[in-house]
């Protein structure tokens, strides 16, 4: 018999859609009005290259804890080495 959790919880982050409609509805206030800003100025080669920043900050800010992790980085407090965090990623303990 094993001590497995009677509810799983799925930590996975849904994705984004990589579409401008997408990722403008998942930013959020000034960051929307950037993006919209940048990528109805850009040239059409520009576009996508606009469209992978920009998703990958959505994809950032909708992780769970993003706000306190960076108002922790930006206070110096509980900061994590890059090894422990791809270590955390793949689930590994050192």
């Amino acid at each position: 018999m094993s001590a497995q959790p009677e509810h799983p919880t799925d930590r996975r982050i849904p994705a984004i859609p990589n579409t401008i409609n997408g990722i403008g509805d998942a930013l959020t206030g000034a960051n929307r009005a950037h993006f919209y800003a940048e990528v109805l100025a850009a040239e059409e080669e520009t576009v996508p290259g606009i469209m992978r920043k920009w998703w990958k900050a959505a994809m950032l800010d909708s992780a769970p804890g993003a706000a306190e992790s960076r108002s922790n980085a930006a206070a110096g407090i509980r900061l994590v080495s890059v090894e422990d965090l791809a270590d955390q990623l793949e689930g590994i303990g050192r």
